[in-house]
């Protein structure tokens, strides 16, 4: 199956080409993420995912390898992300029942990343 192609990397004056999904190339990927982490992202929301989300996140990848969204529509793709069907922002938790396993670009559908403003629900 054909991939899409790479991207420029989004770091100003970054010659280099992104990995499909990826936004920086892999030698500006980790200062990147760093500095969103660092300087970006909410202090309330770094709190939440400490290292026992990354426990809950790694438990239910492996008791849930594939993308729970493409399984429904019949294809076979491997799980990248747990994403939570009810944001911790909105009172969501780490409960099982709360959680959903996705690939990369249904997690970006999910939060509306691919160019779509709505938010696409999971639930059953």
């Amino acid at each position: 199956m054909p991939t899409k192609p790479k991207r420029p990397c989004r770091m100003t004056g970054c010659p280099n080409l992104a990995e499909d999904g990826e936004l920086y190339c892999s030698a500006h990927k980790k200062t990147a993420n760093y500095e969103y982490n660092h300087y970006r992202r909410d202090p309330e929301t770094k709190k939440r995912y400490g290292r026992a989300w990354k426990r809950i996140r790694d438990r239910h990848i492996c008791e849930h390898p594939m993308c729970e969204e493409c399984l429904k529509h019949g294809i076979y793709k491997p799980a990248e992300e747990v994403h939570h069907k009810l944001p911790l922002a909105d009172g969501g938790t780490h409960d099982r029942n709360n959680l959903i396993s996705l690939c990369r670009s249904c997690h970006m559908k999910a939060h509306g990343l691919l160019g779509t403003r709505d938010r696409h629900s999971f639930d059953d």
